[in-house]
């Protein structure tokens, strides 16, 4: 029996959804996600979201992702501010720091989510965050604000989940942790993260989860497969898919309910 489901981390304005975009949203509804929220990685796909938000009933954010921050322009603040007068956008980001790839300088990707977290604590919304290889400069940016929000596709070590968590932060999960080689780790630490503060995510079209069966012949993930992540976490967890499903979708309608202020 698939349990309703929200899908905390969807990139619907990837062009790998093109072809069949209103398709794979039936699939999904079909599967029992009640709501997703579209992820905004640069302003025009934060845009891009917003319209999709509004087109077929979800929720999104708005922000830049490490990997776009070395093409933010002055005054992209700016323009994430006027996106979130619209109830649609509920979240600040993608935003964060990613020192795997290092696709932008690392001192401007300070910079940029400086700005972010600034944003988020002046409009008192949750950030939506990314983080890899880059947890010691994350902490410390952190530490200049107090914030809401998730940290997005976690697969960092137990000293971040820990510190994470005693911020303040909910954990998004994401097909990761089907991967019997590189989601090992993170298979170990699922147990950690308290019932009030998990999130799934599928980070759709990336993340298949390698668990499912049968795989789709593209390879592609979609919001429709979250029921297979939430059956691994609750078998990790030591509870029924039922219960993960109810507290997870809680945790994402307490976090992202549209509640502003200043």
């Amino acid at each position: 029996m698939n349990y309703p489901l929200i899908d905390a981390g969807v990139n619907l304005t990837s062009s790998q959804f093109d072809k069949d975009r209103a398709e794979m949203l039936s699939r999904a509804q079909l599967a029992g996600i009640d709501n997703m929220l579209l992820i905004g990685c640069c302003l025009q796909s934060s845009h891009d979201s917003l319209c999709f938000a509004e087109e077929f009933s979800y929720v999104c954010t708005a922000g830049i992702h490490p990997h776009d921050a070395k093409d933010a322009p002055i005054d992209f603040a700016d323009q994430i501010r006027a996106l979130t007068v619209h109830p649609e956008v509920v979240a600040i980001g993608e935003c964060g720091l990613d020192f795997n790839r290092d696709f932008s300088p690392r001192d401007v990707q300070k910079t940029v989510l400086e700005q972010h977290l600034s944003l988020a604590d002046e409009l008192n919304m949750p950030v939506y965050l990314h983080e890899r290889e880059a947890f010691d400069s994350m902490r410390s940016l952190l530490e200049k604000v107090s914030v809401k929000g998730v940290l997005h596709c976690f697969t960092g070590e137990r000293e971040a989940l820990e510190y994470y968590l005693e911020y303040g932060l909910s954990i998004g999960i994401t097909g990761w942790l089907c991967d019997e080689r590189r989601g090992e780790q993170l298979q170990k630490l699922l147990p950690l993260i308290p019932d009030d503060r998990l999130l799934l995510e599928t980070d759709a079209p990336y993340l298949l989860p390698r668990s499912l069966k049968p795989k789709p012949k593209s390879r592609r993930n979609e919001p429709a497969f979250l029921h297979e992540v939430a059956k691994v976490a609750a078998e990790l967890r030591g509870q029924s898919v039922e219960h993960v499903a109810k507290i997870t979708s809680d945790n994402f309608n307490r976090l992202f309910t549209p509640i502003r202020s200043k």
